[in-house]
């Protein structure tokens, strides 16, 4: 048998770091080839990593809830040539020799660490590179100590950095509560009542933590409109099924909305943009994020690159397959990356309309309610009639720090008139 280090594999073309969510496989315990081993969390998908061919773990290197790089080494294995199981046995006595440290390795771990990184207080541990970062970018210690680290015990990282500049320093002028400005925050004790208990999962908790620090950072305003969709409903009502035979795909609505969406981007560009300090990035390309709730409850966006470069069909086939994928829990992490603007179809809940948060760090986020007939007063040459209508609302919450209400109400208004001015002559 011969012992290999089991690197953390490339999960995505733009994946460059995974949490340790569980190891399967213990210490000592035998596998077989294919045996999942450990299941590794990047953003918001999770990934079984299997084992390269049959053997014994003889140790982690990192724990449950670390966060390591593409490429690091996350365990030791020793792989049988014969591509046999081996007995646990001779693996749990490997285990105890190879995780022993010496007292002069322990000696020397402690003496690089304490040469390589320092404390500053007692709320904040900042290592030499993240110090030069925020000397550079003048950035204070009380600044730094209210980004959240990602790193071991709530350690700040340069990617925790990084990001932070690329979020335009959100925290950058928050003061504390003054003890003598006249006003304190109270410190009510709220009855919560009894009940069952439930632990939010891991990916529960990144929306909540996600949901808060969009509101936190982006000064959210939300416009309406109403459109009226009679001409798509008829269209795709009458299309559908021969859609389908044709193209072996379901013509459902959102390819349709997803089609209007990137229209409308292309007439306003400054809609598809994000804030990155005091620059304003305005986005080559247009991918549309769709929000979709999964069989937990919890909520993902999969993301429609290049929508504005795809016909209908091509839009039809990748967002039903982004939709099975994400009901069977098998979104890869390039399904969930690089969105440009996000939709999200209250309708499908019954919703009349909403107000969504911002997908950071987008500048807008479009809700589109359920489509309801109702009779509308329709303006024609010879006089008003009547008439039983497909009815929609639209609403757009955007960054007001970089999207006033002109642009808002222009490209809303350009995504009903896109949507009103749907061609029922169109060729499937």
């Amino acid at each position: 048998m011969s012992k290999i280090e089991f690197t953390l594999p490339k999960m995505g073309e733009s994946i460059t770091e995974g949490t340790i969510i569980n190891w399967l496989v213990e210490e000592g315990d035998a596998f077989d080839e294919g045996d999942i081993l450990v299941e590794v969390g990047t953003d918001k998908v999770d990934n079984e990593v299997p084992a390269p061919a049959a053997g014994i773990m003889v140790s982690h290197k990192v724990a449950a809830k670390e966060i390591v790089p593409v490429g690091a080494t996350i365990a030791i294995l020793k792989l049988s040539e014969e591509g046999v199981r081996p007995s646990n046995i001779e693996g749990k006595k490997e285990t105890k020799k190879e995780v022993s440290l010496s007292v002069s390795e322990k000696k020397e771990k402690k003496r690089v660490k304490s040469s390589t990184s320092f404390q500053v207080n007692e709320n904040v541990f900042i290592s030499p590179l993240v110090d030069a970062m925020a000397r550079k970018h003048h950035i204070s210690y009380e600044e730094l100590a209210r980004i959240t680290g990602t790193g071991k015990e709530g350690r700040l990282r340069k990617s925790d950095v990084s990001q932070y500049l690329k979020e335009g320093r959100p925290f950058q002028f928050v003061q504390e509560v003054s003890q003598d400005n006249g006003f304190q925050i109270p410190n009510l004790k709220f009855d919560k009542g009894k009940g069952k208990v439930i632990e939010m999962d891991r990916m529960r908790e990144m929306i909540a933590d996600h949901m808060v620090f969009s509101k936190h950072t982006s000064p959210h305003v939300t416009a309406y409109v109403e459109a009226d969709l009679t001409n798509m409903v008829q269209w795709r009502n009458a299309s559908k099924i021969a859609f389908q035979k044709k193209n072996n795909e379901k013509l459902t609505f959102t390819p349709l909305f997803i089609e209007c969406v990137a229209k409308a981007i292309k007439a306003f560009p400054m809609i598809n943009s994000s804030l990155d300090g005091k620059n304003i990035i305005v986005k080559d390309d247009i991918n549309i994020g769709m929000a979709t709730a999964l069989p937990s409850g919890n909520l993902i966006v999969p993301v429609v690159h290049q929508a504005d470069k795809k016909n209908l069909l091509e839009l039809a086939s990748t967002t039903n397959a982004l939709a099975v994928k994400s009901r069977e829990g098998k979104l890869k992490g390039d399904d969930t990356k690089g969105s440009t603007f996000t939709i999200s179809n209250v309708g499908t809940f019954g919703s009349l309309m909403g107000t969504p948060i911002i997908n950071q760090p987008e500048a807008a986020i479009l809700a589109t309610g359920i489509i309801k007939k109702r009779a509308e007063v329709i303006e024609k040459p010879e006089g008003d009639v009547i008439e039983i209508r497909s009815m929609m609302y639209l609403s757009l919450s955007f960054d007001h720090r970089i999207v006033d209400g002109y642009l808002a109400g222009s490209f809303l208004r350009r995504i009903a008139d896109e949507m009103e001015q749907f061609d029922v002559s169109r060729s499937i």
